[in-house]
């Protein structure tokens, strides 16, 4: 069943000092000329980014600032000109340069611990290339440094050396996603003039300390800090951002947190942290956003997150997949700059308050797998700006209100595992914007609608488990991004559709596929983020991506007639599941054409002749099922792509699989005798009178096949599918 994962990303901006803009009519001097040249001639430049560096005019260098007086270069700003190649030693020559910036690119390497002689430097970005190695100690000598960003180099590893908290101006440091390792030296802990620290998605260990210089940014957030978490005394007025995220942080949360009065972002989200959250733990108005999800809390959802709900400037509360209790508080709809609220994967009961209407800023709400109860409020269509609702796995019943039609920016609706009734899709037929919809394991019944045609943007649609009956209307297929179609389950009949499967890219091969690593097929498949800007604008914007794997599931209800061409041969497909039906002819050979298929189970149905040999040729395959059907012949021993699925024949009373030392030729032959059946006392015929409840699984499963052979009989099948056809 498609669950909804909600993934927080937090990106704040940081701003590099440079220097004021410098005259025009400079010119380089000859030895910094030298120095770039060489620096030219040892890198590559695939986009020609720097085919300016000619003459000596300094302003037609890109990227090149020089000093007006001298001619010398004080600043260096290469980022994002995609060059290639180690880092040039010649760097090194340019002695009074003051910045150095060459983030995105393709650098590879060690850092040249002759950088260490560049006295003058004052900004040294390294970001988002390949270097590898530890820091070399000759950049301890940067007395000058104010910013050092080495982020996004996975191969920088080793320890974080402890002088690196002697460099006595350092303001900024950012040396996250990279690969180091060992504990946060204890230099850092009182470097004076530092203010800004990202050391986030390491391997760094050993606990957490408080810091005794006042911070304005600290990100720690995927290491292995342990311990409980500091009160951070030093940073009271000034910490702005504590992201802690991904850490094996223990015990509660003091309501010395709450002191942090300049705090616009808490995340403490995936730790170790338990017992309720205490009522005095309340934040500035200031708070931004606020994530405590993927812990051990418990208790009620706090009724006071903030000083005053009608001046909050929260954005962002997530305080999902903890053992929270009790209802949703009212005062939580007072949050009415909330951007995302998502108390999912907790216990709440009661209804959905009916003001949450009031949030009118609201454009993500998850609310999923709790136990709420009674019906959806139709309130939630004040919430005009809603694009994701998800609901799913609670206690809620009633009809889809039409009011929910005004809701035209949603995109996805997720309220699978309730008891909703009612039939689809009228009343969301305004809804014109949704690409994501799963309302499986429902009581919706009715025929599919041709208001479905409407959701032009569909992407994925799961309607399993309900009481749907009718046909299979010809444009179930026609929507040009549908990847994930899920009808499984329902009371559905009549024939497969055979037209409008060249109309999806996904189904195609022409889109952008996803599989699911694991080899899952289902489970979580949209990613939820947010993206928070502190720097300027201090917005919040929320966005998903679909990452469901392609396919089609009409299992478990009453089609029949043939398996239409077009669809086995869809080359995008990554599973197909056509099982428990009344499906007859033959399995089409163009199954070999579906290149990305994973999973393929066509078992329980009516399906005769042999078995197709382009299967064995599908080398991603990993489950196929083609039991209980009227296939014959033999699939031979030669084919071993398909001895990988010993099960995956069965029932077929003229199919012959080859094994060890037995042949099928010229001979009725039978399938091999299922070990399973024997337990740890030998053969069952020597267990004497066998047991009433074994008497009647096997009456049954005699009763089955014998039903399920008669039916192989072509003269016999031909009668029961004609008289079928009559009652229709």
């Amino acid at each position: 069943m498609p669950r909804l994962l909600f993934l927080l990303v937090i990106c704040i901006a940081s701003s590099v000092s440079s220097l004021p803009p410098l005259s025009a009519d400079s010119i380089i001097h000859p030895d910094d000329q030298a120095a770039l040249v060489k620096l030219r001639s040892s890198s590559t430049d695939p986009r020609c980014s720097l085919y300016s560096w000619n003459g000596s005019n300094c302003s037609s260098w890109a990227g090149v600032s020089c000093d007006t007086a001298t001619g010398r270069v004080v600043s260096l700003d290469l980022s994002g000109f995609g060059l290639l190649g180690p880092l040039p030693p010649s760097l090194c020559k340019l002695y009074l340069i003051q910045t150095v910036i060459l983030s995105y690119n393709a650098f590879s390497g060690v850092i040249p611990p002759c950088f260490g002689r560049l006295h003058e430097l004052e900004t040294l970005d390294l970001g988002y290339n390949r270097l590898r190695g530890p820091l070399p100690p000759e950049l301890a000598r940067l007395r000058r440094l104010e910013n050092l960003f080495l982020p996004h180099n996975p191969s920088l590893g080793g320890k974080i050396p402890e002088w690196i908290g002697n460099l006595s101006a350092l303001a900024e440091l950012d040396l996250s996603s990279d690969s180091l390792e060992g504990q946060i030296p204890l230099s850092l802990f009182s470097l004076r003039s530092l203010r800004e620290l990202d050391l986030s998605d390491n391997r760094l260990a050993g606990t957490l300390k408080d810091f005794s210089q006042p911070l304005v940014s600290l990100n720690l957030a995927a290491n292995q800090l342990t311990g409980t978490l500091p009160c951070f005394w030093a940073s009271s007025t000034s910490l702005s951002v504590l992201n802690l995220a991904g850490n094996s942080i223990v015990g509660g949360i003091p309501t010395c947190i709450s002191s942090l009065r300049a705090l616009a972002l808490l995340n403490l989200s995936s730790n170790g942290i338990e017992f309720s959250i205490s009522p005095r733990l309340i934040f500035s108005d200031q708070l931004l956003a606020l994530d405590l999800s993927s812990n051990g809390l418990s208790g009620p959802v706090p009724r006071g997150i903030v000083k005053h709900s009608d001046r909050s400037a929260l954005l962002l509360l997530n305080l999902s997949n903890n053992q929270l209790s009790g209802e949703i508080p009212l005062e939580i709809t007072e949050l009415r700059s909330l951007l995302g609220l998502f108390l999912s994967h907790n216990q709440l009961t009661g209804e959905i308050p009916a003001a949450i209407g009031n949030l009118t800023y609201l454009q993500a709400l998850d609310l999923s797998y709790n136990s709420l109860s009674g019906q959806i409020p139709i309130s939630l269509a004040g919430c005009f700006q809603l694009w994701q609702l998800k609901l799913s796995h609670n206690n809620l019943s009633g009809t889809l209100r039409p009011e929910l039609d005004a809701l035209d920016s949603l995109k996805i609706l997720d309220l699978a595992n309730n008891r909703i009734t009612g039939e689809i899709p009228l009343p969301l037929a305004g809804c014109k914007s949704l690409e994501v919809i799963d309302l499986s394991s429902n009581n919706i019944a009715g025929e599919l609608s041709g208001a479905i045609l409407k959701w032009q943007n569909l992407r994925l649609l799961s309607l399993a488990g309900n009481k749907l009956s009718g046909g299979l209307p010809d444009w179930i297929f026609s929507f040009q991004f549908l990847r994930s179609l899920d009808l499984s389950c329902n009371r559905l009949f009549g024939f497969i559709p055979g037209g409008d499967f060249n109309v999806s890219f996904d189904f195609n091969g022409d889109g952008h596929g996803f599989l699911l690593e694991g080899g899952g097929l289902t489970g979580e498949n949209v990613f939820v983020w947010a993206v928070l800007d502190l720097n300027g604008s201090r917005q919040l914007e929320l966005h998903y991506e679909l990452t469901s794997a392609v396919g089609i599931d009409l299992a478990g209800n009453s089609l029949h007639g043939e398996i239409p061409l077009g669809l086995v041969g869809l080359k995008g497909l990554e599973y197909l599941n056509l099982s428990y039906n009344h499906l007859v002819g033959r399995i089409p050979t163009s199954l070999d054409r579906m290149e990305n298929l994973r999973r393929l189970d066509l078992s329980h149905n009516l399906l005769a002749g042999d078995v197709p040999m382009g299967i064995s040729q599908l080398r991603g395959l990993e489950v196929l099922n083609l039991s209980y059907n009227c296939l014959t012949g033999q699939v031979p021993k030669r084919e071993e792509g398909l001895l990988r699925f010993p099960g995956a024949f069965a029932g077929n009373p003229g199919l012959c699989v080859e094994s060890s030392g037995r042949e099928c030729e010229g001979k009725a032959a039978k399938l091999p005798a299922d070990n399973g059946a024997r337990g740890s006392g030998g053969d069952l015929r020597e267990e004497g009178w066998m047991s009433v409840g074994a008497f009647w699984v096997s009456a049954a499963t005699s009763f089955y096949v014998s039903s399920m052979g008669l039916l192989c009989l072509p003269k016999v099948r031909m009668y029961v599918l004609q008289t079928f056809k009559q009652e229709l």
